[in-house]
């Protein structure tokens, strides 16, 4: 079983701080997806900083986490909401730029547009997608049952979790236990069926996720 850990939508000053703690206590090293608009505040800005020296990963999640590509009135408007956010990692985001698209949880053609592929691949970026979304922010208690039998059905999980105020981070130190008791082996990279994109080559067809 093996397991990469992602947290979307922070960062979070009453939660991401609990996140980094419990992931430091188990030697977990993780890809944090942030949004845009949250880095424009300077206590969040310095925790996604804190992420980073932390040796955790960075990615980028849009600017304002508000609408699927693929439905976007202006489609144009996807590069903004990707190259605003970029602007504003900038250092903390490694060699090899990952970008998350919004869509609910859902693998669908709303994720992405035309002018959002043409962006990523000119930058360079790995689309990173996902394939278990044990939908924390629903169930604060009982996530982690979930997400462990996904991660248990796969050989390799990319686990979707929101360090959010929802109460479902307290859940976290009970998941990554209950991943140790079976074996999981962590990973920051991605699968290959999962990046779609890599450093903004196409390995697969993007069709399937842009209208």
């Amino acid at each position: 079983m093996k397991v990469t850990l992602s947290f979307d939508n922070g960062p979070e000053p009453d939660v991401t701080p609990q996140v980094l703690e419990v992931l430091s206590h188990w030697g977990v090293r993780a890809i944090f997806f942030v949004l845009g608009h949250k880095l424009e505040e300077p206590d969040r800005l310095a925790l996604a900083q804190r992420a980073h020296r932390e040796g955790h990963r960075i990615g980028n999640h849009t600017f304002s986490h508000s609408i699927p590509f693929g439905e976007l009135k202006d489609p144009h408007a996807a590069e903004e909401e990707i190259s605003r956010t970029q602007a504003l990692i900038g250092p903390l985001s490694d060699d090899d730029r990952l970008f998350r698209p919004f869509g609910g949880g859902m693998l669908n053609p709303t994720l992405l547009n035309r002018p959002a592929i043409e962006c990523l691949v000119r930058g360079r970026y790995t689309v990173a997608l996902w394939n278990c979304v044990p939908r924390d922010w629903e169930e604060p208690q009982g996530w982690p049952l979930r997400a462990l039998h996904e991660c248990r059905n796969q050989r390799w999980s990319v686990v979707v979790l929101h360090d959010l105020p929802t109460g479902a981070m307290n859940q976290l130190d009970r998941f990554l236990a209950m991943l140790h008791e079976e074996g999981a082996s962590f990973s920051q990279d991605l699968p290959q069926e999962l990046t779609p994109l890599r450093r903004g080559q196409l390995i697969a067809d993007l069709t399937p996720y842009s209208q």
